[in-house]
């Protein structure tokens, strides 16, 4: 049976903590499904895996293309897909042309916006009023690195409050889900508490109702991986040495 946005809800309600991580094609999503992540999301992070610096360079089109490979390879997870930066922040008509495109084409079941501001938290209300599941992401937003670097907000108690606010106001919208990142763990467990949708924290603690993480990072496969992330295998050493075998084997007449 396919994972719903409502099954996260009960979930919580539960004490079932959530499995989210990422995937950029049909082959790792193929993967994540079969292995049993009860939610995947096609996040604007696959810009490193890309090759680009930040996540502000990928385009709908792109997320687009991606988020049908991944939906492809997906039979039970909940797909949710990332609006990537300024294809919702003009305009409320700007957004739902964006989010529209994105559960036409793509086949996902929901799409993520970042920031809880009050003009956000009034498009993703509009969004939910219009039949399409969002999922809010409070906390690091990466796609205003050049506003807030990359370090960990919500640390002085008016930036705590502001985030809390934030999160009320997306759960207020309607969000069905609450991405937390890189907030102090105290303030992460009183938002999971004071809210009734499942938080998905991503260094942000074990309080929350589900963790998510980079695939490529729980992988091994990036360069470089954020404080808080695992890595749990070094596929880099592994197909390294596969290719290196496979080289010497070719060059020395030993394969095929």
């Amino acid at each position: 049976m396919a994972i719903t946005t409502q099954q996260l809800i009960q979930w919580k309600q539960q004490g079932r903590s959530i499995v989210a991580l990422t995937a950029w094609d049909y082959a790792i999503a193929q993967l994540l499904d079969a292995a049993g992540v009860d939610l995947i999301l096609v996040g604007d992070s696959m810009a490193v895996v890309l090759g680009y610096e930040t996540t502000l360079p990928i385009t709908l089109d792109e997320i687009i293309y991606h988020a049908k490979a991944v939906r492809r390879g997906v039979k039970r997870a909940l797909v949710v897909v990332d609006l990537p930066f300024l294809t919702y922040q003009e305009s409320l008509q700007q957004a739902m042309h964006s989010a529209g495109r994105v559960l036409k084409e793509t086949g996902a079941q929901a799409v993520k916006l970042e920031g809880g501001y009050p003009a956000m938290a009034e498009t993703v209300a509009r969004l939910v009023e219009a039949g399409i599941p969002v999922m809010g992401h409070v906390g690091l937003t990466p796609q205003s690195i050049h506003q807030l670097g990359l370090r960990q907000q919500g640390k002085t108690q008016e930036a705590s409050e502001r985030i809390l606010q934030e999160a009320i106001a997306l759960e207020q919208a309607g969000v069905f889900s609450l991405v937390l990142e890189h907030i102090p763990a105290d303030l992460a467990m009183q938002i999971s508490q004071k809210l009734s949708i499942p938080t998905i924290g991503i260094g942000a603690g074990i309080h929350c109702d589900g963790q998510v993480l980079v695939t490529s990072d729980v992988l091994g496969l990036a360069e470089k991986h954020p404080p808080f992330a695992k890595v749990y295998t070094n596929l880099r050493e592994t197909i390294t040495k596969a290719v290196q075998d496979y080289a010497v084997e070719v060059r020395e007449r030993k394969f095929p």
